[in-house]
């Protein structure tokens, strides 16, 4: 998926993988903005009842605005992939190299 452009996202790099999703570095273009987004897996996708409980949980945490936690900025589908945009994953990872690199 890296350098593919979904909807006004241009992917960039991989973050990370676990059972709930893949999580990549994009470009909003229409933002101009850094954000990760959230790709969810198959089982979850192809599941109604999944995918309901993630659109209420994401919907949930889309209310919560608190440092530690990530913000939820959207929920979208492409082509049938699920995603969300968190924008606070990176600021948050970006922010730490910054304080790794005052130390140096």
């Amino acid at each position: 998926m890296i350098d593919e452009t979904i909807l006004h996202y241009r992917i960039i790099e991989k973050l990370g993988e676990g059972g709930m999703g893949v999580v990549y570095k994009a470009e909003d273009l229409k933002l101009k903005r850094i954000v990760a987004l959230k790709f969810l897996p198959s089982h979850v996708t192809s599941s109604i009842d999944d995918l309901a409980r993630f659109n209420q949980e994401a919907q949930a945490a889309a209310i919560l605005n608190h440092p530690n936690i990530c913000t939820i900025y959207s929920i979208e589908e492409e082509n049938r992939k699920q995603f969300n945009d968190i924008i606070q994953v990176i600021k948050n990872k970006v922010k730490e190299q910054q304080n790794i690199l005052a130390l140096n």
